[in-house]
Parts: structure tokens; C-alpha cells; sequence
């Protein structure tokens, strides 16, 4: 059996040479929708074996996770399955309720792709571990504390008692990703599905948690099948990839083959999506260019702290500090860090949504130090936000038409047919169909509702616009499509843009300047070639070292660089 490790073992072209431990043969799926069955997956085929890892990939609405959640009957009442799926030889299609219970958990595991949804938020941590360890094994609680603790430290979180003893809430996003990695592993399944484990993660935290999979899957020599759209990922992590596009899988391969050489064109378009950060050599350094000081600035911070306020037994917790920063008028300032770091509450700050402890803020040309309601009010005349989440961030209930008209209403009073026409302009802005504004939220895709988003944040013509992570959500596909509409709309209209991201290969492709933080402080701040291509600080180049790239050799190269250091 080969457990030599992701990505290091020789890869495996066609069917796989070892016994598989998945084989899925001519599996179809369809969803009863206004009496039609519409197909999600059709005739998909392809085997995992022991110590191996297959990466699907495409974009959403694709049918890999379809596909995936099948093997477990997870799908809904209105869904049909057709086809084989057979783990360790036994045929998983047409399994009682009760088999089946038994196979998830014990045989096939899962890891979610937002862990903070994936575990229950009223229970510890470790209540929900020993939760599986009876119910697979009989365990008695205090075996089952034994055994919880012992896969917590297995995962390498810090402290594994005092993870056992918290709440969801009360870790951070890399520690609830490796609680429910723990949780995934505590019955030593054959197979791992992980649907898109890293997708929510920062850089840094990206990197550990691919490393300590791969540990595990070396450890262990279970199957893990992985589903994600981040191609950097898959050049780390996979042995073989299986490309789907509307349901079908259009090329499967080892990861070296189809990188070096894509054969179908939707894989030659995926892979030309994908974001890359480029490197300066030392015969061609990254060129000096100075801020745009000749422009008027547009967001001023100068010495300011911003904190939480106490509450309850939680004391104030000062989330940045020291913070001096100019974003000038018509330039797209990138603001990276781990999470923690202090890149939302700036984002927030500079919208009027958190106050000012100390130093003095000015926005569009109002001071909002000590900004009162009022205030407030006027500011959000003058600034917009694009949130990380579209789907979150519009109302269910009113149509795109009312979700983007609503600020024009409310601050202009501009009502009928001439609001009518300024949202289907901004929907024209945005590349979107004016018959769009009929339609609710849930009847567009992720790509197009963040689309409503950037109408919405631009529609009372702001002088800065604050993205928040606006295209980590995305497929790479949409993900690339969304940046160039961002940057032909700020070279049309000229706003300042504060554009919030953990990718910096998202960075490299939109920012004119850099700001890095690092526990509530800027570490250091420039042009993107200076930052991404000659960074002076540790931090900042230990950020730009964890980026998974679209190279399997390259990433080859960092886990041996990672694994020596």
C-alpha cells in the first residue's frame, strides 16, 4: 500500500493499480424540480485507492459535491441516484437508513468546508467527539474524554484539555477545522471527504492544515477524496485530478499530467483563472514606485486604536493600534494578515460601523473620531461596502431591483420609473440583464449575486469603497471575472478602495499598495512589487511563502523547504 506521502509517491495514470478502496461506477444524480428531473451529475466514474488522493474539481453547480454527498445519502428527498458506488467491495446504493448510519462516521468521514456551521455551536467541543466514539465503539464518557484528547493533540491544536472543555466560538477558524479533522478521524475511516476544507482559511493556516492532513493521510493510508476549486490545493495535496464541468468529468490524470498539459479546453480555462503571484528575479528587481501623493487622499487614519468595548466578565479587547495609513483617491489599497489581525475592524472603522478609541480618522473629508449618529449618517452617503458573503448580505425576501434601489430611496428619495432607471443602469455597470431585478437572490448564482453586491455598495456613487473579502467564496472562473469588473468599474468611476483579503495572489492581480497587519499593527506598507516581491519582514514573507500555487513541482519544493526548516 502506498502511504508515502501526498503528492511524493509515484503518480498513477488511468485506473488506479492498487485495490480501490471507493469505486464509483456510472453514478447520476437528478433533482425532481416542478415535476422534471434535472441532472446535477451524469454517468460519473472514477476509483480511490488506499494511501491516495483524488481531487475533483470545477466550478459550483459543477456536481462534485452532488456526486460526493451521494455516497452517503445525504442528498434531499427530491433527488434521484443511479449507478454504482461500492467501499471495500460492498455496494453503498440501496443501504437501509441504519447501514448506512454505520458507515458514516466509522468508515466514510467528512470535512466540512465551514466548520463553524458543521459543529453544533451549543455543544464543546469535545462532548461531540465522544458523541461519535459511543456511538461507533460503545465507549463509556470517561473512555471516550481518553480518547478525544488524544486526537486533539493528534491534530497538534496548542492545548487539547482546554479544546476538549470549548465551545466552537471560543477557538479560531484553523483550531475549529482541526477539531472537526479530529472528530472526522475518530474512527479511523478508509475514505476521507473533504469538501473544500481550506477554502475559509488564511494562507498561513491554509498551509498547516494541508500539512497535518498529510500527515495524517501518511499516518493512517486512508483514501481521501478532496473537493475544492483552489487549483493551488490540488497541486499540493492530490496525487490524481477528475475535472467536472455540468455534471460530466471531462479529464481525469495525475496532477503532473494535467498541469503540465490540460487536454480539455475547460481545464485550460480554469487553470489560466487561477490568480498567480509573480516573482521578481535578481536581474530584474522589483521596480521602486512611489505612492500617488499628487492625488487627494481619501481615507486618512493617523495614530489611531480601535477597541471592542467591555462586556460583561470580557474585558476591552484593543483590536488595532498605531494605525497610520493614507489611501489616496482612485488608487485600490490591499489590506492582508492572518485572521486576527485587524483587517475587518479597519474595514469597519473606515464605514463608520466601529468607533475610534484614540488618534483621528477622516473619511471622504469628514472626521470620524468622535463621530456622532448624524455624523454616521452622512458618511454613508459617501462610502460603500462589498461583503465576503452575497448570499448573507442580501435580504431573501426582496427582489435585486429593491435590494440595490433601497440606498437610492432612502438617501434620495428618488422613487418609479427614475429609480428604475438608475438600477438598471447599475445593473448595466455590473454586467447583469436589466430583467434581473425581478428576480430574488436564491434564483442567481454566487458569482452573479456578488455582482448585486458591488451595484448595491456603488450605488450612491461613493468616494471609497470597502471590499471585504469579496471573492473568496468564488470559483476562480467567476473569482476572475468579478476582479475585472471591479477594476474596470474603479477606473470608470475613480473611487478609493480598501480591498480586504487573506489571497494575496487576488492582491497582486487588483492592488496598486500593500498594507500588511500583524496583531492589530501594520507591519509594513508599499507598492505591491515592493511588498509581494521584495518584502523586508518576516511576517510578510512567511505570508507569501504559505500561497499554494498552481505548480505541483513548486509546491513539491516548499513542503521540503517547510519540512527542513
Amino acid at each position: 500500500m502506498n502511504v508515502s506521502g501526498v503528492g511524493y509517491g509515484p503518480k498513477m495514470s488511468g485506473p488506479t493499480q492498487l485495490a480501490p478502496v471507493l469505486e464509483v461506477t456510472d453514478l447520476s444524480v437528478d433533482f425532481g424540480v416542478d415535476n422534471v428531473w434535472v441532472p446535477a451529475a451524469k454517468h460519473v466514474s472514477y476509483q480511490i485507492a488506499a494511501g491516495e488522493v483524488l481531487a475533483i474539481v470545477g466550478e459550483s453547480g459543477s456536481g462534485k459535491s452532488v456526486s460526493s454527498l451521494a455516497l452517503l445519502g445525504l442528498l434531499p428527498n427530491n433527488a434521484r441516484v443511479s449507478g454504482s458506488a461500492k467501499l471495500l467491495g460492498r455496494e453503498l446504493r440501496g443501504l437501509s437508513p441504519r447501514q448506512l448510519q454505520d458507515v458514516r462516521g466509522k468508515q466514510i468521514s467528512m470535512i466540512f468546508q465551514e466548520p463553524m456551521t458543521a459543529l453544533n455551536p451549543v455543544l464543546t467541543v469535545g462532548f461531540q467527539i465522544v458523541e461519535t466514539l459511543r456511538q461507533h465503539f460503545g465507549m463509556s464518557p470517561a473512555q471516550g474524554k481518553v480518547r478525544a484528547i488524544e486526537l486533539l493533540g493528534l491534530v497538534e491544536l496548542p492545548d487539547p484539555v482546554k479544546a476538549f472543555d470549548s465551545y466552537p466560538h471560543q477557538l479560531s477558524g484553523g483550531q475549529r477545522q482541526r477539531a472537526m479533522i479530529a472528530q472526522s478521524l475518530s474512527c479511523d475511516p478508509v475514505l476521507l471527504v473533504a469538501d473544500e476544507p481550506t477554502t475559509a482559511l488564511d494562507v498561513t493556516v491554509q498551509a498547516e492544515i494541508l500539512d497535518l492532513m498529510r500527515k495524517l493521510q501518511q499516518r493512517m493510508g486512508s483514501a481521501i477524496l478532496l473537493i475544492t476549486h483552489d487549483m493551488g490545493v490540488v497541486a499540493d495535496m492530490a496525487d490524481r485530478i477528475a475535472v467536472m464541468r455540468t455534471g460530466e468529468i471531462v479529464e481525469t490524470g495525475t496532477v503532473a499530467e494535467v498541469f503540465a498539459d490540460p487536454q480539455h479546453p475547460y481545464t485550460q480555462a480554469l487553470l489560466a483563472a487561477v490568480p498567480r503571484i509573480t516573482v521578481a528575479s535578481e536581474d530584474d528587481p522589483a521596480p521602486v514606485v512611489a505612492a500617488p501623493t499628487d492625488r487627494p487622499i481619501a481615507v486618512s487614519f493617523t495614530d489611531v486604536a480601535i477597541e471592542y468595548p467591555k462586556r460583561g466578565r470580557v474585558p476591552a479587547f484593543r483590536a488595532a493600534d498605531q494605525i497610520t495609513l493614507d489611501i489616496y483617491k482612485g488608487e485600490v489599497l490591499g489590506l492582508v494578515g492572518e485572521s486576527g489581525s485587524g483587517k475587518t475592524t479597519i474595514g469597519r472603522a473606515t464605514i463608520g460601523l466601529l468607533p475610534v478609541h484614540s488618534g483621528r480618522l477622516e473619511v471622504a473629508g469628514l472626521d470620524i473620531s468622535h463621530a456622532n449618529r448624524n455624523l454616521i449618517h452622512e458618511l454613508h452617503r459617501t462610502v460603500g461596502i462589498v461583503f465576503q458573503d452575497p448570499s448573507s448580505s442580501l435580504n431573501p425576501r426582496m427582489t435585486i431591483g429593491d435590494s440595490i434601489g433601497e440606498p437610492i430611496f432612502l438617501s434620495e428619495g428618488v422613487k418609479g420609473a427614475a429609480l428604475d432607471k438608475r438600477v438598471g443602469n447599475l445593473l448595466d455597470s455590473v454586467r447583469l440583464p436589466w430583467a434581473y431585478s425581478s428576480r430574488f437572490p436564491h434564483e442567481l448564482s454566487g458569482g452573479q449575486k456578488q455582482r448585486v453586491g458591488i451595484a448595491r455598495a456603488l450605488a450612491l456613487n461613493p468616494d471609497v469603497l470597502v471590499a471585504d473579502e469579496p471573492t473568496s467564496a468564488l470559483d476562480v472562473s467567476v473569482q476572475a471575472t468579478v476582479l475585472e469588473l471591479l477594476r474596470e468599474l474603479q477606473r470608470e468611476r475613480g473611487f478609493a478602495c480598501l480591498f480586504i483579503s487573506h489571497d494575496l495572489a487576488v492582491i497582486d492581480a487588483l492592488a496598486d499598495r500593500i498594507a500588511v497587519m500583524w496583531h492589530g499593527k501594520l507591519v509594513e506598507v508599499g507598492t505591491r512589487d515592493q511588498i509581494l516581491r521584495n518584502p523586508r519582514e518576516d511576517y510578510t514573507k512567511r505570508l507569501i511563502a504559505a500561497v499554494p500555487v498552481p505548480d505541483p513541482e513548486i509546491q513539491r519544493e516548499r513542503r521540503e523547504a517547510r519540512g527542513a526548516a
